[in-house]
């Protein structure tokens, strides 16, 4: 999203701490003139590929300028570093997630952090009280530093000083500010010669995709500044390439259609096992995905020009009704069903819908709301186990604030957005992660889907990425049986083990 009270136990060998720095109370400073930072400074314990490590939690503020010096925002972010003075320079990974008015605390505490939130069940899980969090055997702390961001106007962080929206709010200025932090992260801890990989997930995969071009810079980048900082990988999550404004031609929108069906044939046979075949998921997708390339999109394109032939139109109807479960009466006369539509009726006679960010989850049709996010059954089920658990959690860190955490915040964000990028070749991003790949003959991608991602598709994430025709040999697809979340449920140790393999592969 880049989209859970039992008392946590803080006080198991793994959470033994704490020592406490705290930025000092009662300060006077100018509204233009920065104080010093927040910093949270604690020690713990844990227990990862059967090893026990010891690590520093460092959560706090970094200040973020303008060109001309003056203080913009603070930016607050979660650090853990592996105490292991025998690797300085040992890889570090930077996470984010969406929105773009989301924190991060869907990966933070989901797939990456050192502890997360168990939701009971997976699916369809209690949305009230006790919530609790465990040891997270799958943190790439084994590997890998971890550094998680929460962009400014989310989590903590806020506009600050001179600071205005137009400095943070858009596709390019959002790059440059995060571009910004890494390079005084890197500063701060001396980590310039560390590995460098990016994860981002939901809108955070179009940061993702543009920050390479930002962290190195140049005259014409939003900056204007060259950092000259390189990445050794990039990891894509319900990827998203093509921003608000959506795909650049009218064909492209209609291919985009189409490439939504094979999720939709996964969700299918995920609710209907009577009605599957002897195939196996994956050869369902890759089928599916074949088809709609193949047959569906040229049947779409023909039938917007009234050319569909009625006999190809009624053979195209069998094989959708086939790989959807729906029947013929549900596909409009130009052979369209939305994902909406399809989650709408997929289960109407058991009388329950489907979630569109996991089409795993399902909640009554009976007094559903018209909220896209907060009534939908994914996201309404597995929202509040995770920020229940957050805060419970933040006082191990020594985090005690007084304002509220900003989990997702859409107004002024989403809703403000700058989705212009005048200085852009495309407005597919995944063009300039191609450009930074052609740059950097080491940087390597992998780009994650979950096959019950309505939102995000995985046939749509790759043909956005094919698109920038990127260096083959250097880009891997990964499609886990989970939804927008690919890391809920049983495939959190097998996306863990995909991201271990790709920053081992920059040693």
């Amino acid at each position: 999203m880049g989209f859970f009270c039992l008392t946590v136990l803080f006080g198991t060998a793994s959470q033994r701490s704490f020592s406490q720095v705290v930025a000092p109370a009662g300060v006077t400073h100018s509204p233009e003139e920065p104080p010093a930072p927040r910093q949270f400074v604690t020690r713990h314990r844990t227990r990862i590929a059967g090893k026990e490590l010891a690590y520093k939690a460092i959560a706090g503020d970094t200040h973020l300028t303008n060109l001309a010096g003056d203080w913009v925002g603070d930016l607050f972010s979660f650090t853990y570093l592996l105490d292991d003075s025998t690797q300085r320079n040992r890889p570090v990974l930077f996470v984010f997630n969406g929105g773009p008015g989301s924190s991060s605390v869907w990966l933070h505490l989901g797939i990456m952090g050192p502890r997360r939130v168990v939701l009971t069940p997976t699916i369809n899980p209690s949305v009230v009280p006790p919530f609790r969090l465990e040891d997270n055997p799958d943190c790439p702390l084994d590997v890998a530093d971890v550094v998680f961001i929460d962009p400014i106007g989310t989590g903590y962080s806020h506009l600050a000083g001179k600071g205005k929206p137009t400095d943070f709010f858009g596709v390019d200025a959002d790059a440059n500010m995060t571009a910004q932090f890494i390079e005084r992260w890197l500063t701060q801890h001396g980590r310039w010669n560390s590995p460098k990989f990016i994860m981002g997930e939901s809108y955070g995969s179009m940061r993702a995709a543009v920050l390479p071009g930002a962290l190195m810079g140049g005259p014409t980048t939003a900056a204007g500044i060259m950092r000259g900082i390189t990445v050794n990988g990039v990891i894509l999550l319900g990827t998203t390439l093509t921003g608000h404004n959506g795909p650049s031609s009218a064909a492209e929108h209609t291919r985009q259609e189409a490439l939504k069906l094979p999720s939709m044939a996964a969700t299918a046979w995920y609710h209907r096992p009577a009605a599957r075949t002897t195939q196996t998921l994956a050869a369902l997708h890759d089928e599916v995905a074949q088809f709609a390339q193949q047959d569906y999109l040229p049947a779409l394109l023909k039938a917007d020009k009234g050319q569909l032939p009625p006999a190809e139109r009624q053979r195209l109807l069998r094989r959708l009704t086939q790989y959807t479960g729906l029947p013929a009466t549900a596909f409009d006369a130009k052979l369209r069903l939305s994902p909406q539509a399809f989650a709408r009726h997929l289960l109407a006679k058991e009388k329950l819908a489907l979630g569109m960010y996991d089409s795993r989850y399902t909640l009554p049709t009976q007094n559903a709301g018209t909220d896209p996010v907060a009534d939908d059954p994914a996201m309404g089920q597995y929202v509040p186990g995770f920020i229940a658990a957050f805060h419970d959690y933040l006082p191990s860190l020594g985090v005690r604030l007084e304002q509220p955490y900003g989990a997702i915040v859409w107004q002024g964000l989403n809703t403000g957005w700058n989705w212009e990028r005048p200085q852009a070749t495309s407005q597919n991003t995944a063009v300039d992660l191609a450009n930074a790949m052609r740059n950097n003959s080491k940087l390597r991608l992998l780009v994650a889907a979950g096959y019950y991602d309505l939102v995000t598709t995985a046939a749509a994430a790759r043909h956005e990425m094919e698109q920038a025709h990127p260096p083959a040999d250097r880009v891997t697809y990964r499609t886990y049986a989970s939804g927008h979340m690919l890391y809920l449920g049983d495939t959190a140790e097998a996306f863990a083990q995909d991201v271990r393999a790709l920053i081992r592969s920059a040693r």
